[in-house]
């Protein structure tokens, strides 16, 4: 394409229509004066080359790129619009650009764990591979960027207390920091990771040689198209080329066989089925997507790479119109054609870039309405929008038709083996999933060799049995791309899956139960993917009923086999456990119990776990070392535990005391002191909560609430914590004392607990320094430990962490309302009028909803609406915006209690 002459370049029209029809360039005239007279002078060059200096002097990288980021917008658009500035030349430099970003917030990143890291001397040992328009060097005006990170573990510079992968997730979460937050300098790019290998569930960074396994074994067809245009831009680009000549053989194959153009078949399909509903040009027309579009005129040239990349080299290009024309000179389409899309693709990109220009929008769509669309036109030069409505359909009609002969021929080509793929596709679109083509080559990938549970016959076979039943439970799930990605982690994880298979197949309804699971409760699909037997006993009705009292729970726990050890012990446990942990969260999710009867459950649950796993770790224990005369293990729950009230997130808090004589030696083979032995089966009995099995994790536990903090031992004698809790506790101590309830040990023991508990907690106390202090910690914790998301009803001010306080500020003062579970307590106030009536429905409503949250949203953050749903119905609210309702109320009344007990007004959003 040959640059417009010096002479014609209209600067000055370029000014005037930006400041006429494009909000987001006049602002930037207005904002960069000095840029703005150099392009109204038409020093193009030399606008650039100022651009490119403008974040000098910033105070830090971020704010340095993004004033870069503004000004090379504003010059390459003005050039842009001017005619001085080929499309070519735009896309290379906002993507010369983003490779200098990526590779300055790479650098940002190490640098937080490594200062003295140099990458003009050492190798960075992290990497960024951008693939699609970035990596052709052809990246839109106001575009996304799609990298994938990787990192090598032997060279990523860290502390040396690091381990490499949390340290890659470090350097990767400051990168997407960098460069995606919106300050008050804007931002520089949206960074999109998803192009990453399996993103559903992988970290934003990864291992090179986790990478290398992904592509040798489990990609799909869209990702070694993807890989055409792929090259390594940032970071250790020495290490993202040897990355990418390692998977060539992935990209560009040597021979063609039917999986390959079953491949581009899929390919052609998929992207023709994405044009739906825009099959000629008019407002609202989607240049990227509809029909004889962009996206058309680049599948296009990366077919004809895929069928022959892999014998002429010449073919390896990046760039569609490089590509078009390598494809004319090999013979392999006409001149005359690749001239034609060439053109089309070059003054599609452009009205393109045009609609980003208006307001920095990642948009490809012509405006909807008239003037929006005359304001676009007008921006390009053009008249009106009828005008510019006109050159889009002339151009998507005519390489519309072009691609339609393109599919049709590879149809032909594929020997009936496409065909053979057309009724699952045509299944699952009648299924209503968003994207049929790619479901369908996804649910065809299972069985091709990737999943190593359906490497046999025999499994195959097995699937194919309920690979219907299955796709139509996951289509009707509540969110059904999720479902199906984790239904696909489930199967990766699982060595064998036929009998998972035949258990479907059995019981129909399981299926539609698993995939409402999948699709909307992640902490469960998570534990389904580490153990797909969880399924197991849902067959049977009772397992949905809540368990039983700790006594019960407590026998059934201890049906060990004949004869079996203590790892034996341990993973009966964890799989029982486990098994009702999970049936919980079914309730939970359904909507069948009261969330808070569901965490009274876990609790009693974890309880028994408890008694029992403790009774094996001293029996263990004692083989070696005996036992202290007049002397026991005590275990004292804290927290929510005490409370009795459980979430599927909630650690153990718990504090182990001891018995007797501490002079005292224990009477086995290898006796030890009292004080000694009972740390050391402390210990053991951590581990035997916490260590995983064979059978997977059980719980996380919290001792730092033991007298002798989180350096000290973890067990005390009840004497020296007494002692500690009368001279030397602080208050938020005795605030934490107020939920202990003993869960082990004799009865006697557990008295001595209660008592000591009880006498601390109604020692007298000076009013004025304890509402000083309960005040200051709570700030301290509003101020070190924020909410997390806009559901964190645990943190936010008026929700659960205020509630106790007041009701633990209370307790202390006037020693009434002394009970662990939190509702007990406020019902004990409401009886003393130390509170309203209004607050105990209130913790009701709060311990409801944290309980129900921890699996529909368990990142805080506003869910999906299906999960909002499920949310609104565990809680006993008609819907989303009444269960709002009902939070801020509750929210409210802890505000208007904690004003009246302490005088101050808390700040509820």
């Amino acid at each position: 394409m040959n640059q417009t002459p010096p002479s014609a370049h209209d600067w000055t029209g370029a000014l005037a229509r930006a400041h006429a029809h494009a909000p987001y360039l006049s602002r930037a005239l207005d904002r960069l004066p000095d840029l703005t007279a150099l392009l109204a002078s038409g020093e193009g060059e030399a606008a650039l080359t100022w651009a490119k200096s403008a974040g000098d002097g910033a105070s830090d990288v971020g704010t340095a790129l993004r004033r870069e980021k503004q000004a090379l917008a504003l010059a390459l658009a003005i050039g842009d619009l001017a005619g001085a500035f080929p499309l070519l030349r735009v896309t290379g430099a906002l993507s010369d650009f983003a490779d200098r970003a990526l590779d300055a917030a790479i650098t940002a990143g190490i640098r937080r764990r490594a200062p003295d890291f140099d990458p003009a001397t050492q190798p960075a040992g992290f990497l960024a591979l951008t693939l699609g328009k970035h990596g052709a060097r052809e990246l839109n005006y106001s575009s996304d960027i799609d990298p994938i990170l990787l990192y090598d573990p032997a060279l990523l510079p860290r502390r040396e207390r690091d381990e490499p992968g949390e340290a890659a997730q470090r350097v990767a979460r400051t990168v997407v920091e960098t460069l995606s937050s919106v300050t008050a300098e804007g931002y520089v790019f949206r960074v999109d990771l998803r192009l990453r290998p399996a993103s559903e569930v992988s970290p934003l960074a990864i291992s090179v040689d986790a990478a290398l396994t992904h592509y040798e074994t489990s990609a799909l067809a869209w990702e070694r198209a993807a890989f055409i245009r792929a090259r390594a831009c940032a970071g250790d680009i020495g290490a993202g080329q040897r990355f990418l000549d390692a998977i060539r053989p992935f990209v560009w194959r040597r021979s063609l066989d039917f999986g390959a153009i079953a491949d581009i078949g899929r390919l052609t399909l998929r992207i023709r089925d994405s044009a739906r509903g825009m099959a000629e040009a008019g407002p609202g027309f989607d240049l990227k997507k509809g029909r004889g579009g962009i996206r058309e005129i680049e599948f296009y040239a990366q077919i004809h790479q895929l069928i022959h990349g892999g014998r002429n080299p010449d073919l390896r290009l990046r760039g569609t119109r490089a590509t078009l024309d390598a494809l004319a000179r090999a013979g392999l389409i006409g001149a005359d054609m690749a001239l034609l899309l060439g053109e089309s693709y070059d003054r599609l990109r452009t009205i393109e870039h045009r609609l980003q220009m208006v307001q920095d929008q990642q948009t490809h769509a012509l405006p909807a309405t008239a003037e929006a669309l005359d304001n676009v036109a007008r921006l390009d030069g053009l008249p009106d929008g009828a005008a510019l409505v006109a050159q889009v359909a002339a151009i998507t009609a005519r390489v519309g038709d072009l691609y339609d002969g393109l599919i049709h021929a590879h149809a032909a080509t594929d020997c009936g083996r496409t065909r053979n793929a057309e009724p699952l596709a045509e299944t699952v679109a009648k299924l209503g999933f968003a994207d049929p083509e790619a479901t369908a080559e996804r649910v065809e990938g299972w069985t091709s060799g990737r999943m190593r549970a359906l490497r046999s016959d025999a499994a195959r076979s097995a699937f194919e049995a309920i690979r219907g039943d299955l796709l139509a439970a996951l289509a009707a799930s509540p969110e059904p791309q999720q479902a199906l990605a984790r239904w696909e982690r489930l199967l990766d994880n699982l060595p064998s899956a036929i009998n998972l298979f035949r258990l479907l197949e059995a019981r129909p309804g399981l299926t539609v139960r698993l995939a409402h699971i999948l699709g909307l409760a992640p902490p469960l699909a998570d534990a389904l993917a580490r153990r797909a037997d969880l399924l197991d006993p849902l067959i049977d009705a009772s397992a949905l009923d809540l368990p039983g009292e700790v006594p019960e729970l407590v026998q059934e726990l201890s049906r060990f086999e004949a004869g079996a050890d203590y790892e034996q012990v341990l993973d009966t446990v964890r799989r029982k456990v486990g098994e009702w942990r999970f049936a919980l969260g079914v309730q939970l999710i359904e909507g069948t119990r009261d969330p808070i009867a569901i965490g009274a459950a876990m609790a009693r649950v974890a309880q028994a776990a408890c008694r029992v796993l403790t009774d094996a770790a001293t029996a263990e224990f004692r083989h070696n070392h005996g036992s202290v005369p007049g002397g026991e293990l005590l275990i004292v729950a804290l927290g929510r535990f005490g409370g009795g009230v459980l979430t599927h997130a909630s650690d153990l808090d718990i504090v182990f005391l001891f018995t007797g004589d501490f002079d005292r030696e224990s009477d086995g083979r290898r006796p030890i002191g009292a004080t000694l032995y009972f740390n050391r089966l402390s210990q053991r009995v951590i581990a035997a909560l916490s260590a995983p099995t064979a059978e997977g994790a059980l719980f996380d536990i919290d001792t730092r609430l033991r007298p002798s903090g989180e350096q000290g031992p973890p067990a005390a004698s009840i004497e020296s914590f007494a002692r500690y809790q009368r001279e030397q506790a602080w208050t938020w101590e005795h605030m934490a004392l107020a939920r202990a309830r003993p869960i082990y040990g004799s009865p006697q023991g557990q008295g001595a607990v209660c008592e000591t508990v009880r006498e601390v907690l109604t020692k007298p106390r000076d009013p004025a320094k304890l509402k000083a202090d309960v005040l200051e910690m709570r700030a301290t914790m509003a101020r070190h430990k924020p909410p997390q998301g806009p559901l964190d009803i645990k943190l936010a001010r008026g929700g659960l962490v205020d509630l106790e306080f007041l009701v633990h500020y209370l307790q202390l003062r006037e020693g009434v309302g002394l009970e662990p579970e939190l509702g007990s307590a406020v019902a004990a106030l409401v009886a003393a009028a130390l509170v309203p009536p209004a607050l105990a429905a209130a913790q009701a409503v709060l311990t409801r909803f944290l309980v129900a949250a921890r699996l529909l949203a368990p990142d805080s953050q506003v869910p999906p609406i299906a999960a909002r749903q499920a949310l609104a119905r565990s809680c006993a609210c008609g819907d989303w915006d009444v269960l709002l309702a009902s939070l801020a109320a509750a929210r409210a009344v802890v505000g208007a209690a904690w004003a009246d007990a302490f005088g101050e007004e808390l700040e509820i959003a």
